[in-house]
C-alpha cells in the first residue's frame, strides 16, 4: 500500500493479531432495521455473544443502515429492545453506518489512488444483455452477487466518474497489486479452515464487485471491511450465506493496510421447507414469540443456541 492510502486508512488500524491472543476477543453482531429481527437473528446474536463470554472478550452492536430508503426508526427501535429482552448487551452508542460516509469515501479514494477502480454505468438491464452475448458465452455464472460482471465499463478511468456512475473494483489489477494473496482463517461449522483462493478464483468466480453504488456511495463490502477494522472486531460472526463474500473482504483488507479477522459462518436457521428465513417471515419474528410469552430461554432452544 502506497504513503498516501495508508495515510488516509491511519485511523483504521488497530494493533492485535487475529488469532485472539494479541487481544481479547471482540465480536460484533449487525443487523440491518429494514424488518424484525427473527430466530435467524436470533441464533447469530447469541452466537457472537457467547463467544465473546466465554473468551471473556466483548460483544459490539452495529447498525448497517446505509440502505437509507428501506431502513426504518421503528426497526431499529425494536432491534435494541429485542436484543435488551434475549439479555445481551453492548457498549453504547452502537456504531451507525449512516454517520461514517466519510469513512468509506477515504477507503474508496485509497482504493482509486491505487488504481485498481473504475466508473461503471451499467444497469442490470444492461449486464444482462452484455452476458447473453454471444461473445460472453451466453451464461449468467453466478457470483457472491449475483452474475459476474463482464467488464463492460473496465477501461473507464476513474476520473470519469459522474454522478450517475457505481464505482467497481478492478479485480485483475487488484490481484497484480497484492503480489501475495490473502488467506483468512475460518472457525465455522463444517466450512474449509482457511479462505484461500487463487488468483484465478478471484477474477473469474467473483470478478469486478461493487465498491459503491451510485444510490448510496459505499457498499455492503467496503463499509463492512472498514467498520469492522474501526471496531477492533477480531472474530467476523456471521451466516453460512456470506461465506463466499469472505475472499472479497480479505482482499480488501489486504489493500487497504487493515487486519483480517478470523470469521466464524454459522450455520443457517430454515423453515419447515428448508428454506432460509427472511424478515418477511413475520410469524418468526422475535417480537411475535414475545406476545405468545415466549422466554429468551425459549428462544435459545427454538434457534439451537443452547
Amino acid at each position: 500500500m502506497t504513503g498516501r492510502a495508508g495515510a488516509c486508512l491511519a485511523s483504521l488500524r488497530y494493533d492485535t493479531d487475529t488469532s485472539g491472543t494479541g487481544v481479547a476477543m471482540r465480536t460484533r453482531f449487525a443487523p440491518s432495521p429494514t424488518g424484525l429481527l427473527h430466530l435467524g437473528h436470533a441464533f447469530s446474536a447469541f452466537t457472537a455473544w457467547d463467544m465473546a463470554q466465554a473468551a471473556k472478550g466483548a460483544f459490539l452492536l452495529r447498525i448497517e443502515d446505509i440502505d437509507t430508503a428501506r431502513c426504518r426508526d421503528e426497526f431499529e427501535a425494536a432491534i435494541y429492545d429485542d436484543l435488551h429482552w434475549l439479555g445481551l448487551s453492548w457498549p453504547t452508542p452502537p456504531m451507525r453506518q449512516s454517520d461514517r460516509q466519510p469513512a468509506y469515501d477515504a477507503a474508496l479514494t485509497a482504493l482509486s489512488d491505487m488504481g485498481v477502480t473504475y466508473p461503471c454505468g451499467c444497469s442490470r438491464g444492461d449486464i444482462r444483455a452484455a452476458l447473453s452475448a454471444p461473445q460472453e458465452g451466453g451464461g449468467h455464472q453466478p457470483g457472491p452477487d449475483g452474475p459476474i460482471y463482464p467488464g463492460t465499463c473496465r477501461a473507464r478511468d476513474i476520473r470519469s466518474l459522474g454522478p450517475g456512475d457505481a464505482v467497481r473494483l478492478d479485480m485483475r489489477k487488484a490481484v497484480a497489486l497484492l503480489h501475495k494473496l490473502p488467506v483468512a482463517q475460518e472457525t465455522g461449522p463444517d466450512l474449509p479452515d482457511l479462505h484461500q483462493p487463487s488468483a484465478d478464483d478471484l477474477i473469474t468466480q467473483i470478478g469486478d464487485i461493487v465498491l459503491a453504488r451510485r444510490d448510496i456511495g459505499t457498499s455492503y463490502h467496503l463499509s463492512v471491511v472498514v467498520d469492522d477494522a474501526d471496531q477492533g472486531i477480531t472474530h467476523v460472526v456471521r451466516g453460512q450465506d456470506l461465506y463466499s463474500a469472505t475472499p472479497i473482504h480479505a482482499v480488501l483488507q489486504r489493500l487497504l493496510g487493515l487486519p483480517t479477522p478470523v470469521f466464524h459462518h454459522h450455520r443457517l436457521i430454515r423453515d419447515e421447507t428448508g428454506k432460509r428465513l427472511a424478515k418477511r417471515d413475520d410469524a418468526r419474528a422475535i417480537r411475535a414469540y414475545r406476545a405468545q410469552g415466549l422466554s429468551p430461554a425459549d428462544i435459545r432452544a427454538l434457534a439451537g443456541a443452547e
